[in-house]
């Protein structure tokens, strides 16, 4: 059985060059794909900040946090 290499090797250069390109679109897209479920350990951890702000005046103040 030939490896994946050899029969890459066999193709006339555009293919190989589809081929490359393949390969890395596949590998960008996993990179984005996640490892897992979700995990919601967080749920409830701002509880105590929902009677100080709406919702989206948490949003914002949340992306002041990140921003120090």
């Amino acid at each position: 059985m030939q490896t994946l290499k050899e029969l890459i090797e066999q193709l006339q250069p555009d293919f190989q060059q589809e081929v490359r390109d393949f390969v890395e679109f596949l590998l960008e897209k996993q990179v984005g794909e996640p490892n897992g479920e979700l995990k919601l350990d967080w749920r409830g951890s701002l509880r105590d900040l929902r009677d100080r702000y709406t919702s989206v005046e948490l949003q914002h103040k949340i992306l002041e946090w990140w921003g120090d």
